[in-house]
């Protein structure tokens, strides 16, 4: 009798196997391209860059690229993976046309504002299709605003040193907030230098320009869009621009703790104060908040703006600011809702930290490093992450259930793309095969039947 040595079966290796495909859970994605329209969208936008007897459509490059992106990629030369399975990605363009292709959006803004309205027509329907899943599915929608770091290790177009004292870029980005029950979209990612300010007024109201112009049209004026930032929103241009006549969008920024503010506290009635909620809605032992808008200096902010300051004590081995009032932490906020409870305005503003997630996924979906060189390329890549980021929250809004529509790009990556499947072709049709051993192909095979329901867009 032979003895087994080790934990693990000894397996052995060779190349040249057929009919098996990797990354076969990706059709999920592909299928999601199909149903929303993404793909003629792209592709009638981007019409007007191909030339004459062009092999590769442009709209089916950049969509394969965020694809590629998508399933875990973070450069050019990543679409590979792809190009590996021509059955379920079609023909794929070699690394040179995709770098010409680049090159050649790269050259003008008018490019850049094409992708960017497919993205706003499709969203639009993607919307639609969701019904109670989308996220304006009650009429209201929010949306974050928030800078982020991005680290080069080379000297690229507008890398500086950034006010973390380290080097890259400082982009600004938006994020659609799906709630509790979902996760988020991005509608806007304005590339920036990394010495650019963080409360820089104008590149706030760039991009909540951009922001507004990939919502749907009703929802790009009124009180039921609602804007959110952190401290560095907290100006006057930018809070005048939400606020002026006629565009009245809704607003919930953060504001800093000055000596004005502070004093304003200190005078502020023990009885003004109501305990803060939880994230659950409950009491927050040792929270509390009060509303601060009679400060006579606020006569020079917009008119109906409210200011909010939340008191806590701090958790174990926090750091406290001059600002702090006796042993406890101070934060304020600004907002233009009226009515409602103060704890209930305080907890939504709180929210705004989902943001932090949104970034972090993003991070793992292209936006660690910027690859290219110039600005004006790595202001496409910006919108090829961000169609990769689009994908990644429409599939799950569409075809995933209950908690599995709250899965992050990792854990979607690792349970659903990365399952291979047999293809067998049997006449016209294609069949993917996933394994029964696999625990999530129920997920996958659950999710396909769900897009397959979906009507075909026009």
């Amino acid at each position: 009798m032979s003895k087994r040595i080790g934990l693990y079966p000894r397996v052995r290796v060779e190349g040249g196997g057929s009919g098996t495909v990797s990354q076969a859970g990706a059709v999920l994605l592909v299928e999601t391209v199909r149903k929303s329209g993404l793909d003629t969208a792209i592709s009638a936008a981007l019409a007007p860059w191909r030339k004459p007897r062009a092999v590769h459509d442009p709209g089916k490059i950049l969509l394969d690229v965020a694809l590629a992106v998508a399933l875990g990629g973070d450069c050019l030369a990543d679409v590979g993976l792809l190009r590996a399975e021509p059955g379920v990605f079609g023909p794929v363009a070699s690394d040179p046309t995709v770098s010409r292709l680049i090159d050649t959006l790269a050259a003008g803004p008018k490019a850049l504002t094409a992708i960017r309205s497919a993205r706003a027509e499709v969203r639009s329907r993607v919307w639609e299709l969701a019904g109670t899943n989308g996220p304006a599915a009650d009429g209201q929608v929010t949306v974050d605003i928030d800078g982020v770091l991005v680290l080069a290790h080379s000297e690229k177009q507008d890398a500086t040193a950034t006010w973390k004292k380290t080097f890259g870029h400082h982009p600004l980005v938006a994020f659609v907030d799906h709630g509790q029950t979902g996760s988020g979209e991005p509608v806007a990612a304005l590339l920036r230098p990394g010495n650019a300010g963080s409360n820089t007024a104008s590149d706030h109201i760039t991009t909540a320009q951009l922001t507004l112009a990939q919502l749907p049209r009703h929802l790009r004026r009124g009180r039921q869009t609602l804007i959110r930032a952190d401290s560095a929103g907290g100006t006057h241009a930018f809070l005048d621009w939400l606020s002026k006549p006629g565009r009245w969008l809704s607003y919930s920024v953060g504001m800093t703790i000055t000596d004005t503010i502070h004093q304003a506290v200190l005078k502020n009635p023990k009885k003004a104060w109501t305990p803060a909620y939880d994230a659950d809605g409950t009491e927050r032992p040792g929270a509390w908040v009060a509303e601060i808008t009679d400060m006579p200096d606020l006569s020079s902010w917009p008119k109906g703006m409210r200011l909010i300051v939340r008191k806590e004590r701090p958790h174990p081995g926090a750091q406290l600011r001059f600002t702090d009032l006796d042993g406890l932490r101070l934060t304020c906020f600004a907002t233009n809702t009226k009515g409602g409870q103060l704890a209930d305005l305080e907890l939504r503003h709180r929210r705004r930290a989902r943001c932090e997630d949104r970034i972090r996924n993003a991070r793992d979906t292209g936006l660690r490093n910027l690859p290219l060189h110039d600005t004006t390329q790595n202001r496409i890549w910006l919108e090829i992450v961000s169609l990769a980021l689009d994908l990644l929250a429409w599939m799950p809004m569409l075809a995933l259930p209950g908690d599995t529509r709250r899965w992050e790009p990792k854990k979607l990556r690792l349970r659903l793309f990365s399952a291979a499947a047999q293809l067998a072709n049997t006449g016209h049709r294609h069949w993917l095969r996933f394994t029964a051993r696999w625990p999530w192909t129920d997920v996958i095979t659950h999710a396909i039947d769900s897009l397959h329901t979906l009507p075909n867009p026009d």
